[in-house]
């Protein structure tokens, strides 16, 4: 700016001086010598303002990017859990009638009986079925429920059984409810009897 100034006050003073000079030469000459000055203080001016009005560019801020950081996910893997009380389950609660030990002779016929209780989810309908899982049969069939039990009631199970004949010792029955679909579940019952003579530490029923 302080350069433009100083240009166009110079040139300020070049006319100036030409009009002086020119006023001081004789006639004939103003016409010839007044255009050509006119025509080169114009152009030098012209010139002089091109020379200073460069157009300067102006610093644009520069934008500056920051690579944001996302940490990699983190993979967890989730453990099912448990299931503590799925729709069906039964919980032995104790044994009604023979308790384990109990001494018996070949070929006796007795009913076992066990109180348990329902603490699934679901009700047991009707037509699910006691049935045995393992140890000596002892004769004994399936026991098909004939009305349902409903969740937190307790029901006693009961099957008729046969001491087998031709046996000594500790022989032991082990029965479980099973569902409509032949899945069985909750606790095995059992039942644990002393055969002859011999002498058998009770065995208790485990849940």
């Amino acid at each position: 700016m302080k350069t433009r100034i100083l240009s166009i006050i110079a040139i300020l003073i070049v006319v100036v001086l030409l009009f002086s000079y020119g006023a001081n030469r004789p006639q004939q000459n103003d016409n010839v010598d007044m255009d050509t000055l006119r025509t080169e203080a114009v152009e030098t001016y012209a010139s002089s303002l091109t020379e200073t009005l460069v157009a300067v560019p102006s610093a644009s801020p520069t934008l500056t990017v920051v690579p944001t950081f996302t940490p990699p996910g983190l993979t967890t893997t989730v453990e099912p859990t448990a299931t503590t009380n799925p729709c069906y389950n039964l919980l032995w609660i104790e044994d009604v009638t023979i308790p384990d030990g109990t001494q018996m002779k070949a070929g006796e016929v007795f009913t076992k009986t066990w109180l348990v209780q329902n603490i699934g989810g679901c009700a047991w309908p009707a037509g699910f079925t006691f049935s045995h899982v393992g140890g000596d049969r002892m004769r004994g069939d399936a026991v098909v429920l004939q009305e349902s039990i409903q969740t937190g009631s307790k029901r006693e199970l009961s099957v008729q059984l046969v001491v087998p004949p031709g046996q000594t010792g500790l022989i032991q029955s082990s029965w479980r409810m099973a569902d409509e679909t032949g899945n069985f579940f909750g606790d095995t019952l059992s039942v644990n009897i002393n055969v002859g003579n011999s002498t058998t530490p009770a065995v208790t029923s485990t849940p």
